[in-house]
């Protein structure tokens, strides 16, 4: 395998720390090391290793079969189980992952408006596809002047760029100066709620506000990416009535830790998929492995266990760690900042408020940051790599607690080679 793996998110030098079993909030390495997780499959696995439910899901379906070339009842089950929980869903289809949820909305995006040209988000990252791959880890833009969009790396196609917009998040003027003069172009903006490349930020609602509606104003669609925030809440990331999207892409969560993706929205704006129409499909949507039994049997289980009562549970739990995290710092003597809403957090090293891509994009540079993550893991904790970390339904005030002492304690061993 080129560079040792297969996702870029695990290269690591001299290599990666290869796991080989979770149970709760612990995984495992090939080496018998345990860690308290907080990276769950970069924020997929909502409950954790070896939820019961999941794991009796998944070995009765395999016993059954593992996929089929038809749909199954399963499938029925979970879409309607998300469509229940959701008010701006109708329906749903779904996907292998997230990437594709998102490519599909896009699609849908552009057969019903009949434009081509996408807005998206300067720093946000919507997965692999072309004409979103923009400006996702590029250095800020002046904003003060018109600029390309930057391809994410040199394998995207500069054509699909040419049909990429990028705007500023939150930032309602710089946003209007950009899109008041493609309007009759538009097909649609999509936006993150809680963009984890941007510094888990929230979308301000005077912002959100804005563009839903500039995108009814000019019959352009607004497109939300929740394939990461879609676990703020019971129905997603909580919205206004008002601030509704056409589409919804998402993902994670809902397949129970297997491979999983999903496009929602209104059925007016869903039947743009309809095979059943008289001139058949708008877009057309398969895929060998879609909806295939495991995914589904795997995330109706997650998903039936997560209550309004369990989401409460762990967005407390996640107040309660950035409340620690925050403190950590203090104590340690060391500027830093956390971020982050409901289950998801975010650290960065530096006493600079985080509230645009700019100042994730500055603190995200910093040299020390790397060294504290590994100080973390090799005392038994794990972060992602760019410090983000995911609360599951397996873990306890303990483990919350560890995890602020063990940040503290890698702080204190650290700053004297910083020069705190």
């Amino acid at each position: 395998m080129p560079g040792g793996n297969t996702r870029i998110s695990n290269f690591e030098r001299p290599h990666p720390i290869y796991l080989a079993s979770g149970m709760g909030a612990y995984v495992k390495d090939v080496d018998g090391n345990s860690y308290l997780d907080f990276q769950n499959n970069f924020t997929a696995l909502i409950h954790g290793y070896g939820h019961p439910g999941v794991a009796d899901a998944v070995r009765r379906q395999a016993n059954l079969a593992v996929s089929f070339a038809g749909p199954t009842v399963t499938e029925v089950k979970l879409a309607e189980l998300v469509v229940e929980r959701v008010p701006y869903f109708d329906q749903i289809r779904f996907t292998n992952t997230g990437s594709e949820a998102v490519m599909m909305a896009l699609k849908a995006a552009r057969a019903l408006t009949g434009r081509r040209l996408i807005a998206k988000c300067e720093g946000a990252y919507h997965g692999n596809y072309d004409v979103v791959e923009a400006n996702v880890t590029a250095s800020p833009r002046n904003w003060t002047e018109v600029e390309q969009a930057r391809p994410e790396h040199s394998g995207v196609a500069f054509s699909a760029l040419s049909d990429c917009l990028v705007v500023p998040f939150n930032d309602i003027e710089g946003t209007r100066k950009i899109l008041e003069g493609v309007a009759d172009r538009l097909a649609a903006i999509i936006i993150d709620p809680l963009p984890s490349r941007i510094g888990l930020i929230p979308l301000a609602a005077d912002y959100l506000a804005y563009v839903r509606d500039f995108t009814r104003k000019h019959s352009a669609l607004l497109v939300f990416d929740q394939v990461l925030s879609f676990r703020l809440g019971y129905a997603g990331a909580p919205l206004p009535q008002t601030g509704y999207p056409d589409l919804c892409a998402f993902g994670k969560i809902i397949g129970g830790g297997l491979p999983i993706g999903a496009v929602a929205g209104s059925a007016e704006v869903m039947a743009v998929f309809d095979p059943s129409l008289a001139n058949g499909p708008r877009v057309h949507h398969s895929g060998t492995f879609t909806a295939n039994p495991l995914s589904m049997a795997a995330g109706l289980a997650a998903m039936a266990d997560l209550l309004p009562p369990d989401f409460q549970r762990l967005n407390a739990l996640g107040d309660r760690t950035r409340t620690l995290l925050a403190a950590a710092f203090a104590s340690a003597g060391v500027p830093g900042t956390v971020t982050g809403e409901g289950s998801l957090f975010r650290i960065f090293l530096g006493s600079e408020p985080v509230s645009s891509y700019a100042d994730t994009f500055a603190l995200a540079q910093d040299p020390r940051l790397k060294p504290l993550l590994i100080r973390m893991r090799e005392t038994g904790v794990s972060l992602s790599p760019i410090g983000l970390g995911a609360i599951s339904t397996a873990m306890d005030e303990a483990d919350i607690s560890r995890l602020g002492e063990t940040l503290e304690t890698a702080l204190r061993s650290l700053k004297h080679q910083w020069r705190v």
